[in-house]
């Protein structure tokens, strides 16, 4: 029912900055909340920031200051504007959509998951 796309990832050095973009399409009614993972190598999968429906945000501890979620409604697109990038933070980030779809006159919740994009930040 959602298929996101994720885009903007890289190779950067450390003290850099990349902006990662993810939109989602499809079937559904509503998109609720948003957030970007991230699992670095030989690694689980870590939150790394939320942002509600309402715009409420929260931020893991290793990135609050640097980081910034945001979203568009119009375009159902998250952002994660990195600054400040460390070699730590090089991992693949997925972007996560819980939405809202129907079938026939039944709401359903799911979670949607993108494919990842690479950052790697080098020293």
């Amino acid at each position: 029912q959602v298929r996101l796309v994720e885009s903007g990832g890289g190779p950067v050095q450390a003290g850099g900055s990349l902006r990662l973009s993810c939109a989602a399409s499809g079937s559904f009614s509503r998109i609720n909340a948003m957030a970007w993972y991230r699992q670095g190598p030989g690694k689980q999968r870590d939150l790394v920031a939320t942002i509600s429906s309402g715009g409420s945000t929260y931020y893991a501890d290793s990135v609050k200051g640097r980081f910034t979620i945001s979203r568009t409604y119009a375009k159902n697109t998250v952002y994660l504007q990195m600054n400040s990038l460390k070699p730590e933070d090089t991992a693949v980030y997925y972007c996560n959509v819980d939405a809202n779809y129907y079938t026939g006159s039944v709401r359903r919740a799911g979670d949607y998951w993108g494919q990842g994009t690479q950052v790697t930040v080098s020293s």
